[in-house]
């Protein structure tokens, strides 16, 4: 599948993540992946708000790094 090519960013091994502006653009994305699905491939999709991305903590080593801002492009896949 070419998640890179459609602007993913992979956050680590097999996990892709896309922000998007709205939901329409999101629904548009994941028509995008189903249709890029292999025979025998397994996705899940989860979509989560801006408040929600925001929200995440983001831990290296024991060292906490600042909180994410919504990025001008990014949905999680």
């Amino acid at each position: 599948m070419k998640l890179l090519d459609l602007g993913f960013e992979m956050t680590q091994y097999s996990v892709y993540l896309r922000f998007c502006a709205g939901k329409e653009q999101a629904e548009s994305y994941e028509r995008k992946v189903e249709e890029a699905m292999p025979s025998a491939g397994k996705v899940h999709i989860l979509a989560i708000t801006d408040k929600q991305y925001e929200n995440i903590r983001t831990y290296r080593g024991r060292n906490r790094e600042q909180s994410l801002k919504n990025p001008e492009q990014f949905a999680l896949f």
